[in-house]
């Protein structure tokens, strides 16, 4: 059994891809017409080009998914979250394009994590896994 596909709850497709491509740097990988307004759009790591897709997928609507969601960030709690090689420079990067950050680089042991808002709804965390 391997994961080969996980999703992102998003309210609009194209701001969600400008997002994931042109602010946290992943690669469009499939963007396929499902009739209507519908699409199928993942993205994925640009280190990982065969690797695990992020489905950009559009339920923010959803009763449920909506309750999810909103609970989540009142709660302060990210919805995924995505390794990073460099955090500081990671964030340094991203809040120069704007991006805001609900937790700055913070140490937690052996891992130092940030978690930022996605613009589409989400709050996601960024992780580097200290060596040593």
């Amino acid at each position: 059994m391997k994961i080969k596909l996980c999703s992102v709850s998003i309210d609009d497709y194209d701001k969600a891809l400008k997002f994931y491509t042109e602010i946290m740097g992943f690669v469009l990988k499939r963007d396929i017409p499902l009739g209507g307004d519908a699409r199928w759009i993942t993205v994925v790591s640009p280190d990982e080009l065969n690797g695990t897709e992020l489905l950009l997928e559009p339920n923010a609507d959803y009763p449920a998914m909506k309750a999810l969601r909103e609970s989540l960030i009142k709660d302060g709690i990210p919805f995924t979250a995505f390794e990073v090689s460099d955090i500081q420079k990671e964030y340094e990067r991203m809040k120069k394009l704007g991006v805001e950050f609900t937790m700055e680089p913070t140490n937690m042991g052996s891992t130092t994590v940030a978690v930022l808002n996605d613009t589409c709804g989400n709050l996601i965390q960024i992780y580097q896994v200290m060596s040593g």
